[in-house]
């Protein structure tokens, strides 16, 4: 099993997991959409970063309380989607790397890692206003050649009304486009690559009904062919090319953020087909992905899942709804109160091109 996310978020901090109170940030407006390599205005959540010194930055984002694919979920009471987060802290990385670290705006940028931890699921209510977020960062890893920033791993807190409410990890490095141009063709043995702008995805297999993945709409399903065997559910990619979302402008490759949801969406299949838990009653808290390779537009994509063995560490929580919240109550042992955890590994002609791990928090009827 790959490591959790809260254990990749381990490690030596600086000013950024020291001050979470300063600086003033700005939620008027979000940031310029090609900072964050967005077309639509509508898929861009931060409105600001700050450098703190060092390599240490804040940032805020505004989270919104309805939006076609991140607010699409069965959830009850409603929680502001984790993977919505994850975009957030993703979209920081890039800016951060355009405006602080100098990285031309006509590289590409490779994910290597994203993850994420929700500790306080309470404090993800989604209310009456829209959500301000606030991420602290500390960039680590940073790799330097030549005098250039070409990659480094961004690790966030995360703060909603001043209280902490998980951590996440983006994972990038960054390309020339001489140098992702030779890197895209090795990878595809030198064969011309595709763009989904124009390449036509078959649909292979039955899409299966939008609540047996946890959404309410159709659209936004990205999983066909859903199978079972015991412990374990497997699924080929639903690619969705106009996707608003999932696909915001052309892609030459399948976007890390597509795999993730493919891994969430199957995630919420194999706890409910293996222990009976509704894709209603259970919220993704953990999420953790390691790429190793690119994602190919033209080969079938295998999403297979398995859960495995919760192994809640002590001194942690578990998570429950009362009167319409989420609370933290501390664990007393019994198996029924474990978070589950589901492994997915997604594979093209047979091997792994991604793994995640998916910690859902079961909440009771």
């Amino acid at each position: 099993m790959q490591m959790p996310v809260r254990h990749l978020l381990n490690g030596d901090t600086d000013t950024a997991t020291a001050h979470p109170d300063g600086p003033n940030l700005d939620y008027e407006r979000t940031l310029d959409r090609t900072v964050v390599h967005r077309e639509s205005l509508a898929e861009v959540f931060v409105t600001d970063t700050q450098p703190l010194g060092g390599d240490a930055h804040a940032a805020a984002a505004q989270l919104p309380r309805s939006h076609a694919y991140y607010g699409d979920h069965l959830l009850r009471p409603r929680l502001h989607d984790p993977v919505l987060l994850l975009e957030a802290c993703r979209q920081v990385g890039l800016a951060i790397a355009h405006t602080h670290y100098g990285v031309p705006f006509d590289h590409k940028f490779v994910l290597t890692t994203l993850g994420i931890n929700i500790t306080r699921p309470e404090r993800m209510a989604v209310g009456t206003a829209p959500c301000a977020l606030r991420m602290l960062c500390s960039v680590e890893d940073k790799r330097v050649k030549e005098g250039r920033v070409v990659g480094y791993d961004a690790r966030f807190r995360l703060f909603v009304d001043g209280t902490e409410v998980g951590n996440a990890v983006v994972g990038l490095r960054f390309k020339s486009p001489a140098s992702y141009g030779a890197l895209r063709l090795s990878n595809r043995s030198g064969a011309p690559v595709p763009s989904t702008e124009t390449f036509d995805f078959a649909v292979t297999g039955e899409v299966p009904a939008p609540y047996l993945v946890g959404r309410s709409n159709g659209d936004n399903v990205v999983l066909t062919g859903l199978a079972g065997d015991g412990d374990a559910v497997s699924a080929s990619l639903r690619v969705l090319p106009q996707h608003p979302s999932l696909f915001d402008h052309a892609q030459d490759h399948l976007p890390g953020m597509v795999l993730i949801e493919a891994g969430r969406q199957l995630a919420l299949n194999t706890l409910m087909e293996v222990q009976g838990t509704s894709p209603a009653k259970a919220y993704p808290a953990e999420i953790t992905a390691t790429f190793t390779s690119f994602g190919e537009l033209e080969p079938r994509t295998e999403v297979r899942a398995r859960t495995a063995p919760a192994t809640a560490e002590e001194g942690e929580g578990v998570y429950y709804t009362q009167g319409g919240i989420v609370e933290f109550i501390a664990p007393t042992g019994g198996p029924e109160q474990s978070p589950a955890s589901v492994e997915v590994d997604v594979l093209q002609r047979g091997a792994s091109i991604c793994r995640i791990d998916v910690g859902l928090v079961r909440l009771p009827a």
